[in-house]
């Protein structure tokens, strides 16, 4: 008797590690990351990003970067020569190994920036597998086709003999460095089902976790964890300066929602190395709106991400192809991090994907320009409202779930709220609260 063609199939076909539920994520460009620039020195800060609540720790690539064709003086690290090799400037095989097990150590995992889609002009598969690589229409290699990328080259993924060298390259670092797993670099230009055969063969080793560069909803259902929310940064980033309302926004929520699978995680971010590099600092990007951004960036749907410098205040744009150092130090955006970090572990509403509640949205007067909700399991609640505006507001609001006793997450207030409350907010200011506890 065949299967039932009515039945619903499950649209998430894979596992989420468990340690995921309540994850966050950094990451570290480990040239600018110590003036050393070696993995041995970026142990000493592990304790530190650690006690930030940070899960995840995301390494860039950590292969040597190709000759031919450099961008500037030390070239960029998704230029790979070498897939089974370790990138000389930040130390060797064992120093990664070193770096792996102080964070497992410390109850952090590791995952490693990959870099699939295409190699340096000089990688070690150019001379053995020309056959590998795609060609233009002159039969040369070519770079990514209508990019700035002129120093890699594109590989060919039609070809069995590449998938499987690639798999077992995936394996190799699971195996001998200990890795949890992988950050795919620009995801979506490599088959999806190369990816879901990796993730499945890279789970047999053992359970892994899988984030993508890219924004679509196919490559959750066997290969990824955690896609890019692009298009939440990118809508957010209009907000700020004006080109876009609250409107905007709950287009993305309903599309997250509606059109994403309820057991898809996506990477919130405010800054990462891409957008810090070529569009702009956090200030540069948010300006008067970034705090409110990094919130709703945590209490929001979505599993938020630390760039290397965020919770030190850094205020540059770090150097790309060069070294160029970041300034430690204590800020009072890393205590606003660690107490959103706490918040989201403490409150099961707060967790990825399936794990967690969906946003319920809280209507409100002026709705183009503050958005509230609520999110729920159970009996744990989190109300949140955010004023994306310059000017202070206050708004009534309406028929929702956010009628009870609720606790201020920063101050420990107790504020009651209704159907129907009046509700005032400072310019680009936010408010999130947590269901009372009954006696």
């Amino acid at each position: 008797m065949s299967d039932n063609p009515y039945r619903p199939t499950p649209d998430v076909q894979l596992t989420h590690p468990e340690w995921s539920k309540d994850a966050t994520i950094y990451q570290i460009n480990q040239r600018q990351f110590t003036p050393e620039g070696t993995f041995r020195a970026a142990e000493a800060h592990l304790p530190r990003i650690r006690d930030l609540g940070v899960d995840i720790v995301w390494l860039m690539p950590v292969n040597p970067i190709g000759a031919q064709n450099r961008k500037g003086p030390l070239g960029s690290p998704y230029a790979v020569s070498d897939y089974l090799a370790v990138n000389p400037e930040f130390g060797d095989l064992d120093d990664l190994k070193h770096f792996v097990a102080v964070a497992h150590d410390l109850g952090l995992h590791v995952i490693l920036d990959w870099v699939a889609n295409h190699t340096a002009w000089d990688n070690v598969l150019v001379e053995r597998h020309p056959e590998w690589y795609v060609r233009d229409w002159k039969g040369d290699f070519c770079p990514t086709p209508w990019w700035d990328w002129d120093d890699v080259i594109d590989l060919d993924y039609s070809n069995e003999g590449l998938r499987e060298y690639m798999t077992e390259a995936m394996k190799f670092w699971v195996r001998e460095a200990g890795v949890d797993g992988f950050r795919c670099d620009v995801a979506g230009y490599v088959p999806v089902d190369f990816w879901n055969n990796v993730r499945r063969e890279l789970d047999q080793i053992r359970p892994v976790f899988m984030l993508a560069e890219w924004e679509t909803r196919d490559l959750h259902s066997r290969a990824f964890d955690l896609t890019y929310a692009w298009s939440w940064n990118e809508t957010m980033h209009k907000i700020a300066h004006g080109k876009a309302d609250v409107d905007a926004l709950k287009v993305y929520y309903a599309w997250n929602e509606r059109a994403w699978q309820r057991d898809a995680m996506r990477m919130t971010f405010v800054s990462n190395h891409d957008k810090n590099a070529w569009e702009g600092t956090e200030y540069e990007q948010f300006g008067e709106a970034l705090e409110a951004a990094i919130v709703l960036s945590v209490v929001g749907e979505g599993m938020p991400l630390i760039y290397n410098g965020q919770e030190a205040g850094s205020d540059k744009r770090l150097e790309f192809f060069d070294k160029d150092e970041i300034q430690w130090r204590e800020h009072e955006q890393g205590q606003l991090y660690r107490t959103l970090f706490a918040l989201k572990k403490a409150h099961p509403a707060l967790w990825n994907g399936a794990w967690g509640g969906r946003m319920v949205r809280v209507p409100n007067d002026a709705e183009s320009s503050v958005l509230s909700f609520v999110r729920a399991v159970d009996d744990d609640r989190v109300f949140g409202a955010f004023n994306f505006t310059a000017a202070e507001a206050t708004v009534t609001l309406g028929d929702g779930p956010q009628a009870g006793d609720w606790v201020d997450a920063f101050t420990g207030e107790p504020v009651t709220l209704a159907v129907g409350e009046p509700l005032t907010l400072p310019a680009w200011g936010h408010l999130v609260m947590t269901a009372a506890q009954r006696a």
